[in-house]
């Protein structure tokens, strides 16, 4: 028992339990940082666009939403942008994005109860009309 402990033998048969664990996490961990970057740029987009659109003096919703997909060009992931402006000075511009992440772990959450989904979420932003 004590040569067996000693031994290196165990070695291989460690890499090959613990090799496939520690894959996983790491592609748990990208796979969330991706939907994190998904999620931090769609905020991003609904907050120029909600700004670009409070200043503008003439089509605030078709500039706030030009805005939100320039922003959103170089996003990863998939966004859907809603712009609904009240056109009157001090009136409240506000701008929705919904974004989406596929989930590489999708395949495996049946086995745990949940559903084969995507990642997904949304970004709301608001600010007040601009003018005089």
């Amino acid at each position: 028992m004590i040569k067996w402990l000693k031994g290196r033998r165990g070695d291989m048969v460690e890499g090959a339990m613990t090799m496939p664990l520690m894959a996983l996490v790491a592609l748990a961990l990208v796979n969330l940082a991706l939907a994190g970057y998904c999620s931090v740029t769609a905020n991003n987009a609904a907050n120029y666009a909600a700004r670009v659109a409070s200043v503008s003096q003439t089509d605030p919703v078709g500039r706030g939403l030009a805005a939100a997909q320039h922003t959103l060009a170089s996003g990863v992931g998939t966004y859907q942008v809603q712009v609904s402006a009240d056109t009157a000075p001090g009136g409240q511009v506000t701008v929705r994005v919904g974004w989406e992440f596929p989930n590489v772990y999708g395949s495996l959450m049946p086995l745990f109860g949940g559903a084969n989904q995507p990642l997904r979420g949304e970004a709301v932003s608001a600010f007040r009309k601009e003018g005089w």
